[in-house]
């Protein structure tokens, strides 16, 4: 299936290899894990492929061409997603979406520091003649800090109920995933479900959680988030008509 010509190429900004797909060119990026078989992933940035050492260039060139239309199917459905991603204007009185609901920009110089009142006005201490990129990087600011608060608390209530144990939390700025886990207990988490509702974040949460039981999507990995989640398909569903906020 030939992408449409109103979509842009894909070609992944840190491609390190090139292939062609179905008649057309790709260039993606390609990363050696840890994992037991080869993972394709299009997101907004492109095309990432991740295989396990073991597995070969050849190996993974035909198990490309043969998901080929796949690919890009996946990538004019990306693309048509994108084009209704919300634009935020970094203004006073402006508004976006915290943990599912909405929130307003009010510029607060006499503040000592940004904080959401009872009114979910996001008080920012910030002039009144603040530049957008100012007023944008003061509230990415406290959604990171908020996002991380919550995370902390979340992945503590649900460890114990799962039988793991995490080590460290970091937060990803990725494109394309909303986490991920590593075996040493290292857990990250994109900032921007701080936007999403808490069953969204709380999905999330135990999805990488139960990856420290098994790290792939296999049946055993399933039934460990159906055993905490048993809705875990529908708050799926849910989570991939999710479009973020585009912070450029």
């Amino acid at each position: 299936m030939p992408l449409a010509s109103s979509h842009r190429p894909l070609v992944h900004p840190r491609a390190n290899r090139e292939t062609v797909l179905e008649g057309m060119h790709v260039a993606y990026l390609f990363q050696r894990v840890r994992r037991r078989s080869i993972g394709f992933v299009v997101g907004p940035d492109g095309l990432e492929v991740r295989a396990p050492k073991w597995v070969t260039i050849k190996e993974v060139e035909l198990g490309l061409q043969e998901r080929g239309e796949w690919v890009l199917r996946k990538w004019a459905e990306m693309q048509e997603r994108q084009k209704n991603i919300r634009q935020i204007e970094w203004r006073e009185g402006a508004s976006l979406d915290y943990l599912g609901a909405p929130i307003h920009l009010h510029l607060s110089p006499e503040n000592g520091r940004s904080e959401l009142n009872d009114q979910r006005e996001l008080l920012l201490a910030l002039p009144h003649n603040a530049e957008p990129s100012q007023i944008r990087d003061a509230v990415q600011a406290w959604l990171m800090r908020e996002a991380k608060v919550l995370f902390e608390s979340r992945l503590n209530f649900y460890a114990p109920l799962m039988g793991v144990q995490w080590r460290r939390l970091s937060l990803s700025n990725a494109g394309s995933r909303w986490g991920s886990a590593r075996v040493d207990g290292a857990i990250r988490l994109n900032w921007r479900l701080i936007h999403l509702k808490p069953d969204a974040i709380d999905y999330v949460v135990v999805h990488e959680l139960a990856h420290l039981h098994e790290m792939n999507h296999s049946p055993a990995f399933w039934k460990v988030v159906a055993s905490i989640l048993p809705d875990h398909m529908a708050r799926r569903k849910e989570l991939q008509k999710e479009n973020l906020a585009n912070w450029a």
